[in-house]
């Protein structure tokens, strides 16, 4: 008899283990379920479509049918309320119940709303389906002046959204720079620059201590805690995810803002695994626990879930990640995880190209580089292969580094 697999979820991640599991198990039964209204779209191309430079065409990765080949049976606008572990079944919002033998849960997270007064009001927008980018591209074609609130990845969309629809935008960050828990100043001003360029501003030292709305319930002012007042049609909330573990509260499913699982992508209920942003996994480049929500890892860990429920401990998540800002005339990356260590080294290049490595035990756990991208294949690979590096922080920050350079340091000492 052949097994039955279900995943909840068909971002990146579930729709890359329901794709593995059907090339590696020809007869297994599998079931992808989704509350969304289409099937998998490309979450990095939502941008450029809110920014209105695409159509709606060259968004969509699978349609329906490509579940139909592959004899994968799509539930779209479907809510699962209730996860039985110990029965192995889900349920449906209509009572439709779906047993499995092994279930996958990639079911990502929610935007966070600011805890303040009108932040539900219209023209207040988060970003993170396709069905947001819609309305946000609806609302900025509409909109004369903007403000943005979230001084980190997902925040700078807004600007650059802002920026494509020449919106007047001010950019409300709490501290002294973006995301400054992995940019210096120096670093920072890159970006503050390339904002103002496109017309939008950073205002320091500030947030959103309510937003004012009209008669009819459309957002027209924030004002920070300083009392400050910023007029604004548009406003961008980016301020994080919260993590949707509330279908798993009821089980033993182990949670800690996020599914806990292990480098099999297996949590702490047998046959239960989890992928995606949902995930705060076992990172055996980092030896702890660690989160990321890039594309690049949402798809590989589905990958690995996948081939983990077949065969349990073949392969383990082994994964850099890397982050890309493309809005900009120059290159920006991150990967790893940036915020994270205790130690670091950086330099600024000229007006254009500044880099930072983030370091823990003498080893890259993380990095970003502005301006000139050619490094990050060496820093990764140093950093898969847990390479001490604590004594070769110069030549780390060489301006045109190569690992070549430090393998031939090592091989002369």
């Amino acid at each position: 008899m052949s097994e039955s697999f279900v995943i909840i979820g068909d971002g990146i991640a579930g729709s890359s283990a329901a794709e593995t599991l059907r090339e590696e198990a020809p007869d297994a039964d599998i079931t992808v379920i989704t509350d969304e209204g289409e099937s998998l779209y490309n979450r990095i191309l939502i941008k450029e479509f809110a920014k209105g430079k695409l159509p709606e065409a060259p968004i969509s990765i699978h349609d329906e049918s490509w579940y139909e080949e592959r004899e994968i049976d799509l539930e779209l606008n479907t809510l699962v309320v209730d996860v039985r572990t110990d029965d192995h079944e889900i349920e449906t919002h209509e009572g439709d119940v779906y047993e499995y033998d092994k279930l996958l849960l990639s079911i990502g997270g929610t935007p966070q709303q600011l805890p303040v007064e009108n932040s539900d009001a219209d023209g207040v927008h988060h970003f993170w389906t396709f069905q947001d980018a819609r309305a946000i591209r609806e609302s900025a074609d509409a909109a004369d002046d903007a403000v943005i609130v979230g001084a980190g990845l997902l925040g700078i969309d807004f600007a650059a959204i802002c920026g494509a629809q020449e919106i007047e935008g001010k950019y409300l960050m709490r501290g002294n720079r973006w995301w400054r828990y992995a940019l210096s100043e120096e670093g920072a001003d890159l970006m503050h620059e390339a904002m103002l360029e496109r017309g939008v501003e950073p205002v320091f030292d500030s947030g959103v201590d309510r937003f004012e709305t009209d008669d009819d319930g459309h957002v027209v002012a924030a004002v920070d805690p300083n009392g400050d007042r910023y007029e604004c049609d548009f406003a961008g909330v980016a301020i994080g995810l919260n993590m949707n573990t509330e279908i798993v509260e009821d089980t033993d499913v182990e949670t800690d803002d996020g599914i806990l699982v292990d480098e099999y992508m297996r949590t702490s209920v047998d046959d239960v695994f989890a992928a995606g942003d949902i995930t705060r996994f076992h990172d055996v480049i980092l030896g702890e626990r660690a989160q990321n929500g890039a594309w690049g890892s949402a798809k590989e860990q589905g990958t690995i879930a996948a081939r983990n429920m077949l065969d349990p401990e073949s392969e383990e998540f082994r994964w850099v990640s890397s982050y890309s800002i493309t809005h900009f005339d120059f290159p920006f990356l991150s990967f790893g995880h940036p915020t994270l260590g205790d130690d670091e080294v950086m330099r600024k290049f000229g007006d254009e190209e500044w880099r930072r490595l983030a370091l823990k035990d003498g080893r890259i756990v993380g990095g970003v580089l502005i301006g000139n991208l050619a490094p990050q294949s060496g820093y990764k690979k140093l950093m898969r292969e847990g390479v001490d590096v604590s004594g070769q922080k110069e030549l780390l920050m060489s301006e045109d580094f190569s690992i070549d350079d430090l393998e031939q340091e090592a091989a002369a000492e």
